[in-house]
């Protein structure tokens, strides 16, 4: 495995970077999510002209025909920052679907004003009663002449609020937790009927409850094959939770860094408290969490485009697990190392702990994917 960057991951790392100190500290963050968009329209057009929304997009559709691996260094640094725009949704989950799944004339019209930063989408799959399992699906797509009819529900929809087209899992068949007979359609979010109840989460970011009444759409919204979607889902959320490792990652690195120096200039006693040995313990453990978490990422850049399913699932889910770990060790850690202020919205430390929290709850909590750790490791033996 090869730990060093290349040339366009070095790049990258320093556009992204740079960007972050430049544009993103913490006062102009506070007035970002303050916003009645939740996110900042000028940032996200200047992501756009970096290159930074078409990473993985190929070429031939505005892009810079990227992988993972590359990516992964923008939402490395994109977490040092606590960036809140709809990256995830709609770069590593909304364009990601459409490149496996989508037409020619699909990747043709919606790729390249992703890279643009026109196009703004969102993943909606989870139901009410949906836990983890996308195969839990109830939202049915009735066939009506021309095209489908979509009711149902959607809950979570991380981005919802922002995006200009919702990616909708529906089934066309069976019931709820079939593998077969569940597809994916284009729903634009100003169609008649799609109703969205954003709102904020814990982490500042926004996501919505969507609901779908009688919404009518054409048979040149079907991604994929029709009701053969749930692999094609099932990556789409792996690819998610990689990319949480990746931020996750970038957040535990900036927050020890705020915590170590912390430790130097904050005076207990007529010193710093950074001379005290449990203090000093207890940071120690953060950095070797921090580590642990690093070494996880490495796994899952270089496992995420398995072929085989479930060896895509085995490394995926052992990484999020220990980085969900790793998360509440270094957010924990440095609430008690900071004290009363460390707890404060006004101060920069409460919000990284949000953050990894929300984290380690997405795509699957800990308990969740060391389940699936041991299931996928069981069916390779």
């Amino acid at each position: 495995m090869e730990f060093a960057l290349n040339e366009m991951q070095q790049m990258l790392q320093d556009t992204a970077g740079r960007l972050v100190r430049d544009r993103y500290d913490f006062e102009a963050r506070k007035t970002i999510i303050a916003s009645p968009e939740g996110y900042s329209p000028a940032l996200w057009k200047e992501f756009a002209d970096l290159g930074l929304l078409g990473v993985e997009i190929p070429e031939d559709f505005g892009g810079s025909g990227g992988n993972f691996q590359d990516l992964a260094v923008v939402l490395e640094e994109f977490g040092r920052g606590l960036v809140v725009e709809p990256f995830l949704s709609t770069v590593v989950l909304g364009a990601g679907v459409v490149s496996r799944a989508g037409s020619d004339a699909q990747k043709q019209d919606i790729l390249p004003r992703v890279a643009s930063g026109e196009l703004k989408l969102a993943l909606a799959y989870g139901e009410p009663d949906t836990r983890y399992d996308p195969a839990l699906v109830a939202t049915t797509a009735k066939a009506d002449g021309d095209g489908y009819v979509l009711n149902g529900r959607k809950a979570v929809v991380i981005g919802a609020d922002s995006a200009d087209t919702l990616i909708v899992s529906a089934r066309t068949a069976g019931k709820p937790g079939d593998r077969d007979g569940i597809s994916l359609f284009l729903v634009p979010k100003a169609s008649k009927g799609v109703d969205v109840r954003a709102y904020p989460n814990i982490d500042d970011r926004r996501a919505g409850e969507v609901t779908l009444d009688n919404v009518r759409i054409g048979k040149d919204a079907v991604l994929a094959a029709e009701g053969k979607a749930l692999p094609v889902l099932e990556e789409a959320l792996d690819r998610g939770a990689a990319a949480l490792c990746c931020e996750a990652i970038g957040a535990m690195a900036a927050v020890n860094t705020l915590t170590i120096e912390y430790l130097k200039t904050r005076q207990q006693f007529g010193r710093p408290i950074g001379k005290f040995q449990a203090l000093q313990h207890r940071m120690a453990d953060m950095v070797i969490a921090e580590q642990q978490a690093r070494s996880m990422g490495y796994l899952v850049t270089e496992r995420i485009g398995a072929d085989n399913a479930a060896d895509r699932a085995e490394a995926i889910s052992v990484a999020k697990a220990q980085i969900g770990l790793s998360g509440q060790i270094v957010g924990r850690g440095t609430i008690q190392l900071h004290g009363g202020i460390g707890m404060t919205m006004e101060y920069v430390a409460s919000h990284y702990f949000r953050r990894l929290t929300a984290i380690e709850m997405m795509f699957g909590d800990n308990a969740y994917h060391l389940a699936r750790f041991a299931k996928a490791s069981q069916a390779a033996a």
